[in-house]
């Protein structure tokens, strides 16, 4: 019997040699605006500048500007927090997991990702933050200081603190991780600039970063240190943030599947977030040589793994309900399907269970136009499942007396399109200002040789 070996597919395309790749992401950077760049600028900003008017009343009124009510004290500010932590599991996950197990194919996506990261951490902190209603004095409320009010210290059994701990730790790693694999490429883009101003900036930047053996030796060091120390990160802060819930005794929260649940979701939303991102920088920036197919599919089939396993979860959620003979417990799932949220949790079914299995269709996970569709629908889905995960166990609770519903006022929406504003402006001025795919890390996978094939 005699077989071959398949050879695997080349993760950059066209031909490109290393001074190809140089060029190819220095020039977006060192090239003036383009009119897409400067028409999505503005209109980030602008959802920004009008969104913060909701902000600032939301600072001057107070949280009733919200549409919570005394029986829904959680609605869309822990939604879109949760929603927003999720996002951002998906750039740790891609540069720190996928390094210590030698893939390759992350070398293309881990800037963006990790950028990704950086910016959906800050916008979910937002929310902690302005529920405070003045946080101008959270650091008499939050820390464990001696204060003029008297015993003001804060409860380090509640899970709602080890959230402070778990997302400050995986925003500092997470940063310190983005901005080290930064430093060879500034270096690069220094010794390029043709004006002072240009080459002092990112001559700061790069740290005074030399490309001597030694150097790359510590830096490959330090990215292997901080990706085994990000690696746990990425399983402790969404098992931390579902303790929020499953820690408490309300139906359809208290229950051990959270944890698991959780992380799976997480990662499921974010790399949908990667994707929807990716491919439009890849076609704005015209990338497609470095951004394949390859890797739109690998992260398609990630995508189609997470979102089995949180189906799974949610069959196992009704089993465990209804194996468990808690009228209570059994009557949370049910008004969860069949009661006045219905149609929240029929999108969130929808979204995530049912579209996600079209990626087993090779046909459709390596078509760009249906990746794009899908990895928004996954993210609209997994918004509503963490929107009918907190209200629909709330807004029905042990008393029928204090039922009542949830509806989302101006200062709901205004605040949550705020950090979509917040986000996207983060994003596209990092786009074009920091190099958006890793050069120092795509060379490695290229032959070192000044002759080009043709495509």
């Amino acid at each position: 019997m005699h077989a071959e070996s398949v050879v695997r597919r080349p993760l950059v395309t066209g031909g490109k040699t290393v001074h190809d790749i140089t060029n190819d992401i220095c020039s977006r950077v060192e090239e003036k605006p383009s009119k897409s760049w400067l028409l999505a600028i503005t209109l980030s900003l602008s959802v920004l500048i009008i969104a913060g008017y909701y902000v600032y009343r939301l600072l001057w009124h107070g949280i009733g500007e919200w549409g919570l009510n005394k029986t829904v004290g959680w609605a869309w500010d822990i939604t879109n927090f949760v929603w927003w932590v999720g996002i951002g599991h998906a750039g740790t996950l891609i540069s720190a997991i996928l390094l210590l197990f030698r893939q390759r194919w992350r070398m293309a996506i881990n800037r963006a990702a990790e950028a990704m990261t950086i910016f959906a951490v800050i916008c979910a902190a937002m929310f902690p933050v302005l529920h405070m209603g003045r946080p101008w004095l959270g650091a008499y409320w939050a820390l464990p200081l001696p204060n003029t009010f008297g015993s003001l210290w804060v409860n380090f059994n509640s899970p709602l603190l080890w959230d402070v701990f778990a997302i400050s730790t995986y925003f500092s790693v997470s940063l310190v991780f983005w901005y080290i694999g930064l430093i060879p490429d500034f270096a690069t883009i220094r010794d390029r600039a043709t004006t002072k101003i240009r080459k002092a900036i990112y001559g700061a930047l790069s740290f005074g970063w030399d490309g001597a053996s030694k150097t790359w030796s510590r830096y490959e060091t330090v990215s292997l240190v901080l990706a085994g120390l990000a690696t746990p990160l990425v399983l402790s802060v969404h098992t931390i943030v579902s303790m929020d819930f499953a820690t408490s005794v309300i139906p359809g929260w208290h229950t051990t599947i959270f944890p698991p649940y959780f992380v799976a979701g997480a990662i499921f939303s974010g790399f949908a977030m990667v994707l929807t991102l990716l491919l439009v920088t890849r076609r704005v920036y015209k990338l497609e040589d470095y951004i394949t197919i390859q890797h739109i599919e690998l992260m398609n089939i990630v995508i189609t793994i997470t979102g089995s396993i949180v189906g799974v979860a949610y069959i196992t959620e009704f089993f465990i309900a209804s194996y468990s003979g808690v009228e209570a417990e059994q009557y949370a799932f049910l008004n969860r399907a069949f009661g006045p949220y219905w149609w929240a949790y029929a999108a969130m079914m929808t979204c995530n269970v049912i579209s996600p299995q079209l990626f087993w269709f090779k046909s459709i996970r390596t078509n760009i136009a249906s990746t794009f569709v899908i990895s928004i629908i996954v993210n609209i889905g997994m918004w509503f499942e963490r929107f009918v995960i907190i209200v629909t166990s709330l807004h029905r609770d042990f008393v029928p007396s204090s039922w009542a519903m949830f509806y989302p006022k101006p200062a709901d929406i205004g605040v949550y399109m705020f950090t979509f504003g917040l986000f996207f402006t983060a994003f596209f001025l990092f786009a074009k200002f920091f190099p958006v795919i890793n050069m120092a890390e795509v060379k490695s996978i290229v032959k070192a040789t000044s002759e080009k094939t043709d495509k």
